[in-house]
């Protein structure tokens, strides 16, 4: 959730924290919108999911931008406030829309990172717009291009900061009204472009930001009634079957390669990005041709492909019950679970819950089908020997066979209970498979381990079980682990930090990792009271 936006008084400079609140703004304006777009999506895949794209690549930026100012304290650095805006949106882009979005904020950060004023604005607005042209393979007007442009075009005669912002919102406002009569699958929908609708929200919230006072709402008309996409507008058959999205480490000329590859593929080539990672975006019918091309470019991630023609499942007359019991060494941990639908059983430290304790969170549950995720190796055969109880008396139990918190974490984020149970427990066993785990952990005494002798107080970096760092300070020891198992490659770090965990070690590690990965992502979690001081995972 975005934090609370105060009023502001009108700015003369984009500093950090207007960045900061200009986010958070765009966020909450696209969370508003988010149906109304989604619903007048029709170009370039009347697909419905433009404003819910738009609001996930935004909350990426969002979340960057408050990683930095948390970790920065009370005086976090503009450049690299809005580096870390460009560099979320990036990570985070979805769709043909939000890719774009990406590349017009990564334009936009290459010229405020110089200077926040009226003039540094309109020029930022220039470059993130011929950015973002430059970015498509096929520009067609009418379309989230038409009004980043109209928006720079607005204000190229300059002015302070609040009139520069005020005017391309103004001019991007006016052009989103002129779509349909340039884009005809708009015209016969009878809708303005969604893209171009998103781009206008997140304009608005930055002409707040800088201006003290919002905008005027945009005009109802042509947009405000909402329309079925009529059947012309989107035929079955017709265009490329997926969607293909993915992070690619590559060079430049590796890139400029792909781009025709792709091109030749398919349709609604996007590649944004630079500096050794790329988004890339594209509509095709081979979605295994699109995934090799990147993989002879050089490094594909994240890869997400979508059928456009998929349609949900028919529902079951009877979903069946399922829940998910979960062994967490932490308060904080518990509640976490909880929230996600699990029933937890709390594992003190020297204390670990007994077979009887994991009967009874099964039989709390009052379910049909449990999954059953131990998190700790020395609770298998505990946790074996409750399955094959709660089995006796009826319930149907799968055991995944978990051995860190970190792994059970990566489990319950893909848990669906609506689907099959064997298909969820597949997608769960996956998730905790693919995630590495470390600890860290104080010597309690001096004794020899498999990565030399340690003394009493010394901190242990555990990985996958096995002591492989020995250190004197907590920090230092977990950079050196986190980079330890980032050798080996991965994309997103959980950072589970302890009630007794020294103050802004996770704000130093989440920052460690923006700086020397630049492809993954840190979340991090507090296990409160009683939980080991840092446990690490790596998906």
């Amino acid at each position: 959730m975005p934090r609370p936006v105060p009023p502001s008084e009108e700015l003369t400079e984009l500093d950090a924290e207007a960045v900061r609140t200009w986010c958070a703004r765009a966020l909450d304006a696209l969370g508003r919108e988010r149906a109304e777009i989604d619903a007048i999506n029709v170009y370039p895949v009347a697909d419905g999911d433009t404003g819910t794209n738009l609001y996930l690549t935004v909350a990426a930026a969002h979340e960057a931008v408050e990683a930095v100012c948390a970790a920065a304290g009370t005086a976090p650095d503009t450049a690299e406030t809005v580096r870390a805006m460009a560099h979320g949106a990036l990570l985070g882009a979805r769709g043909n829309s939000g890719t774009i979005l990406s590349q017009l904020l990564r334009g936009m950060a290459a010229v405020l990172a110089l200077g926040g004023d009226g003039p540094h604005l309109a020029r930022a607005l220039a470059e993130a717009a011929t950015a973002a042209r430059r970015a498509v393979a096929h520009p067609v007007e009418g379309t989230i291009l038409t009004v980043a442009a109209s928006a720079a075009e607005g204000c190229a005669g300059g002015g302070d900061l609040a009139e520069v912002a005020r005017n391309a919102y103004e001019r991007a406002r006016t052009a989103l009204e002129t779509t349909p009569g340039q884009l005809d699958a708009l015209r016969r929908a009878g809708v303005v472009d969604a893209g171009g609708k998103g781009l206008v929200a997140v304009l608005g919230a930055l002409a707040e930001t800088v201006s003290g006072h919002a905008p005027p709402p945009a005009a109802t008309a042509p947009y405000a009634p909402v329309l079925p996409v009529p059947a012309e507008t989107c035929p079955d058959g017709e265009g490329p079957a997926y969607e293909v999205i993915y992070l690619l480490e590559a060079d430049d000329a590796a890139v400029d390669l792909l781009r025709g590859r792709l091109d030749a593929l398919g349709e609604s080539l996007v590649v944004v990005g630079g500096d050794g990672l790329w988004n890339v975006h594209v509509h095709v019918d081979d979605a295994g041709a699109a995934v090799e091309a990147g993989i002879e470019a050089g490094r594909p991630h994240r890869v997400r492909i979508t059928h456009f023609a998929a349609t949900a499942p028919p529902a079951a007359a009877e979903p069946a019950r399922r829940a998910v019991v979960a062994v967490v060494p932490g308060e904080g941990l518990a509640g976490l679970c909880a929230e996600a639908g699990a029933t937890t059983v709390l594992a003190r430290p020297g204390e670990p819950p007994a077979g009887d304790a994991l009967l009874d969170a099964v039989r709390r549950a009052h379910a049909r089908e449990v999954v059953l995720l131990p998190n700790d190796t020395e609770l298998r055969q505990a946790a074996v020997a409750t399955a094959e109880r709660a089995r006796a008396e009826g319930i149907r139990v799968a055991l995944i066979p978990t051995r860190a918190a970190v792994q059970g974490i990566a489990a319950l984020a893909v848990h669906e209970p609506g689907r099959s149970f064997d298909e969820d427990v597949v997608a769960m066993t996956a998730a905790a498979g693919a995630t590495r785990y470390a600890e860290l952990a104080v010597a309690e005494r001096r004794s020899f381990t498999s990565a030399g002798v340690c003394q009493a107080g010394d901190v242990l970096g555990l990985i996958e079980g096995d002591v492989a760092v020995i250190g004197q300070d907590l920090t230092e020891t977990a950079r050196t682990v986190l980079d330890r198992m980032l050798q080996a490659g991965g994309e997103l770090v959980t950072l589970v930090v302890a009630d007794d965990t020294p103050p802004g070690l996770a704000d130093t590690l989440e920052a460690h990792v923006r700086r020397a990965h630049l492809a993954v992502d840190t979340t991090t979690y507090h296990a409160g009271a009683g939980a080991p001081p840092l446990l690490i995972g790596v998906e």
